[in-house]
């Protein structure tokens, strides 16, 4: 699901190596912007020249001692950088600001139908038919996950494991590190974390990696931690105007996941569903009117 800033990527794996090579002068110019890049990412590089009290010409120096091509890339890269960092305060302070309650909930709906529409229209669905033949190819498959994601973790857990394929949650700290410890070449590991992400699901990413697993990673931002760790990245906004992080996208993301890997095989999952469908009409689990 890669967006068109694809040089932000590479950016963003060796920036802090390329800070260290600044002038002392710089770095002190560059680090206000990296470390509130809310407050920069909408200033025009005049603008922001003369916030930080030096002159345009240096701004653009910076940037391209950075590695970016253009002040317009290095702003999409301070774009990234806002989502990455915002918090639940961000958020609120984004939506409007009129007081009204009706407006703040169709806000909201309009901020999910804005995050599917970006998934909608980024998504490669090629990559989601090659990811649904890794998941019938691996030895296993490993979901690393913590905090409210854990839930996604345990959705796509709950369905890929109708069709038999053998799946496993790891959604604390030690089940993460048990279980990526044994994991090889033959595996596949999804992680799932959004914003700067979460130690324990990076960490186990990074561990799954230096194993030979391949790492898939679903985040929010290019410049995720997931994104240098992982083999391949999805991108799904869990872009908010409350206090939460909306999670319609990366429902719709895993969503979608869930229709290449069951359609991959298509009778396979027919057989499996004519089964399930016999235990929906009669089972004992369900409400009997």
């Amino acid at each position: 699901m890669k967006r068109k800033a694809v040089p932000t990527q590479a950016n963003t794996a060796h920036l802090a190596e390329r800070i260290d090579q600044l002038s002392i002068k710089r770095q002190e110019i560059i680090r206000p912007i990296l470390e509130h890049p809310r407050e920069y990412v909408l200033l025009s590089v005049r603008a922001m020249a003369a916030r930080l009290k030096t002159d345009p010409a240096t701004i653009v120096r910076i940037v391209r001692g950075l590695g970016f091509e253009s002040y317009r890339e290095f702003q999409r890269h301070l774009h990234e950088l806002s989502l990455a960092y915002a918090t639940s305060l961000d958020t609120m302070q984004s939506g409007t600001l009129d007081g009204s309650m009706p407006s703040h909930v169709l806000e909201s709906l309009d901020q999910d139908l804005k995050n599917l529409q970006g998934l909608k229209n980024s998504l490669d669905a090629q990559r989601l038919v090659a990811l649904a033949k890794r998941f019938y190819d691996a030895r296993r498959i490993v979901l690393l996950a913590s905090d409210l994601a854990v839930y996604l973790a345990h959705y796509l857990e709950y369905h890929i494991s109708i069709l038999g394929l053998p799946i496993f949650a790891a959604t604390s700290a030690g089940r993460i590190l048990h279980l990526v410890r044994s994991v090889n070449k033959q595996d596949l590991v999804i992680a799932i974390s959004f914003r700067r992400g979460l130690r324990q699901t990076v960490e186990g990413a990074q561990q799954a990696h230096s194993h030979g697993a391949y790492c898939v990673g679903i985040a929010d931002t290019y410049v995720s931690p997931l994104a240098r760790e992982c083999d391949e990245i999805f991108l799904a906004s869990v872009d908010s105007t409350s206090f939460g992080a909306s999670y319609a996208a990366p429902v719709a993301l895993l969503n979608a996941i869930l229709a290449a890997v069951g359609q991959y095989r298509r009778p396979q999952t027919l057989a499996l569903a004519k089964e399930i469908a016999e235990e929906q009409r009669k089972g004992l689990r369900w409400y009997n009117t």
